[in-house]
């Protein structure tokens, strides 16, 4: 992948839908989700799709699926497809994982093979929908192995819309996604790569305090359009995380059409732009010099 070319690094979209046509998430859940963010009617684009929208705007993007079977009962869509379709366009797409920590050994077998067999570079965890605290220590030996392969675990935090409107959340429960609860996890686990993902509504200042206070914590701005960031999130990105915090859409949801647009009338300082957009997801990702 040629960095210099990159107009930016959209650390956070989802592969919505399988070859053959199967959601990631049950149908209920992603309705729900596009209605909170009024995209009723968009496509779910498959990975070449996704590649080609990315191609064109010279980007590149990282892309992952959501295994939660074990709180929602719904299959995943297979890691290792994932991997396979994302090697056919190096240039453009960085696959990431997703293994749901109830799986135990197993998921460890699989993270390590998807890293070594498969280049995959980190994994998604959204603990509201996969029905766990981040530190409870069921997750513990796949952080593990995830610090030992030098991959990145990217953490969902905040209210973000999922299960929003349905009858009981859909059975999400936010408390598990505060960014609070990944600080255990960033002290037991000090060289473990660790991204926050959204503007942690409503924990943004949690969210800010460990990204400060833990060496290898960052954070996504995904899932929000940047002109409803909160104003302590700018400052900080402006200041003392300018070094730590990546440009994410949350595409399909959000495009990066939008959020690049919305971004560009924040009052964010000329030198820290490049550092959101590129820098900051080369040098994590791929150990590109700042």
């Amino acid at each position: 992948m040629d960095i210099s070319g990159l107009v930016a690094i959209d650390v956070h979209t989802h592969a919505e839908v399988s070859r053959d046509g199967h959601p990631s998430l049950d149908p209920s859940l992603m309705d729900a989700s596009a209605g909170y963010f009024k995209a009723h009617g968009r496509r779910q684009p498959t990975i070449s799709e996704i590649a080609a929208y990315y191609r064109s705007r010279s980007m590149a993007a990282v892309v992952f699926t959501v295994d939660a079977e074990h709180a929602t009962g719904h299959p995943r869509i297979s890691n290792f497809e994932i991997a396979e379709d994302c090697q056919a366009y190096p240039d453009t797409l960085i696959p990431f994982a997703s293994i749901d920590p109830h799986k135990g050994r197993a998921g460890v077998r699989e993270a390590r093979r998807l890293v070594s067999e498969f280049g995959i570079r980190g994994f998604k965890f959204h603990p509201s929908l996969q029905g766990f605290a981040p530190d409870d220590r069921i997750a513990y030996p796949l952080y593990a192995a995830i610090e030992e392969l030098g991959a990145v675990a990217l953490f969902h935090t905040g209210q973000t819309g999922i299960g929003a409107g349905v009858r009981g959340g859909g059975g999400i429960r936010l408390r598990y996604s505060n960014p609070m609860l990944v600080d255990d996890v960033a002290v037991d686990f000090p060289d473990l790569r660790i991204i926050l993902a959204h503007p942690s509504f409503p924990w943004q200042d949690e969210a800010l305090a460990v990204a400060t206070h833990k060496e290898h914590v960052h954070i996504d701005l995904s899932g929000w359009s940047p002109k409803y960031f909160p104003p302590q999130l700018i400052r900080y990105a402006n200041s003392l995380l300018q070094d730590k915090v990546l440009f994410g859409s949350d595409y399909p949801v959000l495009t990066p059409d939008r959020w690049l647009a919305d971004f560009a009338a924040l009052e964010i300082k000329e030198p820290v732009r490049p550092k959101i957009l590129v820098r900051n997801a080369a040098r994590l990702l791929f150990g590109e010099p700042q």
